[in-house]
């Protein structure tokens, strides 16, 4: 592995990962497109999510390491697809272009992909996660990492829905966001209704659920379960489209849990 060495924080090598904190810039520089149109980029962060970017069907634009890390690393660096700069910078350095001290020490910079359509995406999925009104990076990152865990095969977002594959989002995934394939749908009533024409199941997980998920019936159809904001949960217009409204039972004096805590217990009752 030959590392290109960056000693001025402005080289244009690097220029992906200048002002990791400023949102405008990111959002200008990092903005997804429509479906079946890419656009923009995005970031990670971290060992493993670099990692699970090697092993991920996004295309890398550059890496950047700090020295430290550039030993530590020699392994996954070794599989890095010819003709990628991987790029290497001290810690102060590296910091100056972050905007912050970026102790992790470890960036990569990778194109995004085309988004399919509901129907593409879903076809054939015997596990979907739908999600409506996600708009916390932190809960769309574990929401990715429990749908990794529990063998999620589609993820769909409304338009409201923060950005998968922001930064924060990729690093609380572990980067398993970057394994489970996701779309986002504009219409978003009209894609439930799809999914039942389709012969999905809809299960929406709401504390006024009439049926506790351990009591839910079985049957041979696809299921997605429908997951709304922390407060506010899922719209009137979605739960009047779905098959069942489902909870989890809670003691007394807890009326819900966070959204990647109950997607985890419920994504885990619905494998059995």
């Amino acid at each position: 592995m030959i590392f290109r060495q960056v000693e001025d924080p402005d080289d244009p090598a690097v220029s992906d990962y200048i002002g990791l904190r400023d949102p405008d810039l990111r959002i200008s520089v990092e903005a997804p497109g429509g479906i079946g149109t890419p656009h923009g980029r995005f970031i990670t962060e971290g060992a493993l999510a670099l990692e699970r970017l090697l092993d991920s069907p996004y295309p890398i634009r550059s890496i950047l390491v700090s020295e430290s890390q550039a030993t530590k690393l020699a392994d996954p660096l070794g599989t890095v697809p010819d003709g990628t700069p991987v790029l290497r910078a001290s810690q102060a350095v590296l910091n100056r272009i972050a905007g912050f001290n970026l102790h992790r020490g470890v960036l990569a910079s990778a194109e995004r992909l085309p988004l399919a359509s509901m129907r593409t995406l879903t076809f054939g999925a015997s596990r979907i996660l739908a999600l409506e009104g996600i708009v916390d990076h932190e809960n769309m990152g574990g929401l990715f990492r429990n749908a990794a865990a529990f063998g999620v095969q589609a993820v769909i977002l409304d338009r409201t829905c923060a950005d998968p594959l922001y930064r924060r989002a990729v690093r609380v995934s572990l980067g398993h966001v970057l394994r489970v394939p996701f779309t986002r749908v504009v219409d978003w009533t009209g894609g439930l209704d799809q999914l039942r024409a389709d012969g999905v199941r809809t299960l929406a997980l709401t504390p006024t659920g009439s049926v506790p998920i351990g009591e839910i019936r079985r049957d041979k159809r696809p299921m997605a379960l429908l997951l709304g904001s922390e407060g506010p949960g899922l719209t009137a217009a979605t739960l009047a489209r779905v098959d069942e409204r489902i909870c989890i039972p809670m003691a007394d004096g807890v009326d819900s849990l966070n959204v990647a805590a109950a997607a985890a217990v419920a994504l885990y009752a619905l494998s059995g």
